[in-house]
């Protein structure tokens, strides 16, 4: 064991690169780790290593979970940051699912390329999910960043401009980038006003581009589904409101007159911040009706 790495059995993979998900700030909706669950169900992936939490998560941040029956404690399930064996036609995948961890990410880093070297990986993927100004009603334009720049355009990706505060995602990517292991830095947007998890279409829009990456397919036909019945609950929320529907139709203009741009074509003027209203007393509004609604059901 090294660093907290605890090994179950060692896997033979076929081509294998290694994806990996992290529940918290790297997060938005859920949708990032949606995505990893998505391919540990798909692949039926067996879990072959993990991460002991001791020795990176606080337990007052990530809590562990109690399961009872009747009453009577039956198991304690703690915080994991585990990695699975996935195997798809074309090639295998180590998916690394978890939480971001609390403490020494920079040895946390280290194990992850640890089993990325042990294994086989050529390349590893982070996949994250962010909150943003965009409507719910386009497309998910996946942002991204990669060691090799000519990937970024290959793969129709959104050069991403943030700078400022990062998650562990952030910090794994350029711990590959030091270490010359080729990787990519996947990232969703996620409607701010209507944050509350899971969100289909950034999971089904990670999922996409990194189908395209990998060269391995897969069938997101069940997510597509669950996109289209999410747009049609939000758009079922906003029906009777004015000020929803405007805000949203002035995110749309936005945003379509930022894509435009990047094609040199003119949409009339274009919105800047200050004409948008503030959306935290309709993202308030908009998800109390959601989880009303999901309370119903």
């Amino acid at each position: 064991m090294s660093d907290g790495l605890v090994w179950d059995w060692r896997p033979d993979l076929r081509d294998p690169l290694l994806v990996a998900a992290f529940e918290g700030w790297n997060d938005a909706g859920d949708a990032a780790s949606g995505a990893a669950d998505w391919l540990i169900r798909r692949s039926r992936a067996r879990r072959f290593a993990s991460i002991d939490p001791e020795e990176h998560i606080d337990y007052q941040s990530h809590r562990p979970l109690v399961e009872l029956v009747e009453g009577v404690t039956r198991s304690i399930t703690w915080p994991a940051n585990a990695y699975f064996a996935a195997s798809f036609p074309e090639r295998d995948m180590v998916v690394l699912r978890g939480v971001e961890p609390n403490v020494r990410w920079k040895s946390f880093c280290r194990t992850v390329l640890t089993v990325a070297a042990e294994t086989g990986c050529s390349t590893v993927v982070t996949l994250g999910a962010l909150l943003g100004d965009v409507p719910h009603t386009r497309a998910v334009r996946v942002t991204g960043a990669a060691t090799d720049p000519a990937m970024v355009g290959q793969l129709g990706l959104v050069r991403s401009r943030y700078e400022g505060p990062t998650g562990i995602v952030g910090v794994l990517h350029d711990a590959c980038q030091s270490g010359g292991v080729p990787s990519a830095s996947l990232w969703a947007p996620v409607p701010h006003y209507v944050a509350t998890p899971p969100n289909p279409p950034g999971t089904r829009a990670l999922l996409e581009r990194l189908a395209a990456l990998t060269a391995i397919s897969l069938d997101l036909g069940d997510l597509e589904e669950q996109a289209d019945a999410w747009r049609a609950q939000v758009d079922n929320a906003m029906a009777d409101d004015e000020d929803v529907k405007d805000y949203v139709r002035q995110l749309e203009a936005r945003v379509d007159a930022e894509a435009a741009a990047e094609q040199g074509v003119v949409l009339g003027d274009s919105l800047s911040d200050a004409d948008l209203p503030s959306g935290d007393d309709l993202a308030d509004e908009l998800q109390r009706f959601l989880r009303d609604q999901g309370d119903d059901t």
